[in-house]
């Protein structure tokens, strides 16, 4: 099938690739314009522009589609079946929904309608959910609304961060868009009212040690690798990189004994490694040897 590929961050390769492998064709690649990265803001491609860079396919980087006649023209030029959209960055206006003859497919981290929005991912985690998973979406106007062709399930593993449910996501969702172009799905209307998980930001990295450990403990995985979360000793950010829960209880923000273990709203977390600003990541045991932090410190 003639393809059009709309997708920006490493989520999305995955699909790129497995929509290759099944011989699909790749008329264009879509996705978000080289921005400025790190502290020397050198400007760098997506990981889709590059992907898509190394396999020859022309690549189109508009930074809005709405009201944009001349990129619609264009696409409409591609003569695309099906429009296959993953973590794209843009709005799609019905203009655009419009133009490939089988419509425009999402592949959305989440068992819609449970958390429609920008952080799925995170919020399946954030919120103690058992379990997420992938839903192929026949995409309509509204925010994560469309009609479902395909669902699998996979349970969230109480060591999971977003970052390992990213990566286990983002195959499946390969190996599931690849079944239903291929495949004959029928579009099943969502049923009921749905969660919004809404963009992360920088924040959201700040720890409440009031919380239930429970809780904080969710936070730093759902956060990983970003935001993150941190704490502050004696006013420095400290960046919480992992954490187990612990054993104690007391004042929250309290360090509880050598290890690192500080008390929550109820029960403690174990902090098991950390980062400092501009330095280097490290086990809690090695910065606990160059930077002693007694029991009865109070971060936060």
């Amino acid at each position: 099938m003639r393809l059009v590929f709309m997708g920006s961050p490493g989520f999305a390769l995955p699909a790129l690739h497995g929509l290759r492998a099944a011989g699909h064709e790749i008329a264009a690649v879509y996705c978000q314009s080289p921005k400025p990265v790190g502290r020397g803001l050198r400007v760098r491609k997506c990981a889709v522009h590059e992907a898509a860079d190394e396999f020859g396919i022309e690549v189109r980087t508009p930074r809005s589609l709405r009201n944009n006649a001349g990129e619609i023209e264009y696409l409409r030029g591609l003569d695309a079946e099906c429009c296959v959209v993953v973590a794209y960055g843009l709005i799609l206006p019905e203009a655009v929904l419009a133009v490939p003859r089988r419509g425009c497919l999402n592949i959305h981290a989440s068992l819609l309608p449970r958390w429609r929005g920008a952080a799925p991912i995170q919020a399946a985690i954030l919120a103690g959910d058992a379990c997420t998973g992938v839903t192929i979406m026949q995409m309509d106007a509204g925010l994560d609304t469309g009609a479902i062709l395909l669902t699998e399930a996979t349970p969230i593993a109480p060591d999971d961060t977003a970052a390992t449910l990213h990566d286990r996501l983002a195959a499946m969702g390969a190996r599931l868009v690849v079944q239903v172009i291929d495949g004959d799905y029928v579009p099943v209307a969502q049923q009921g009212a749905g969660s919004y998980a809404p963009k992360l930001s920088r924040a959201d990295a700040e720890i409440d040690w009031t919380l239930p450990v429970a809780a904080i403990d969710r936070r730093v995985r759902g956060l990983t690798p970003w935001p993150g979360t941190e704490t502050r000793l004696e006013g420095e950010p400290i960046k919480i990189l992992s954490a187990v829960v612990g054993e104690g209880q007391g004042k929250p923000g309290t360090v509880l004994d050598h290890r690192l273990t500080v008390a929550c709203g109820a029960g403690a977390l174990r902090v098991t490694a950390v980062k400092r600003a501009g330095g280097r990541p490290m086990s809690a045991d090695d910065f606990l040897r160059g930077h002693a932090i007694p029991p009865g410190t109070l971060l936060g």
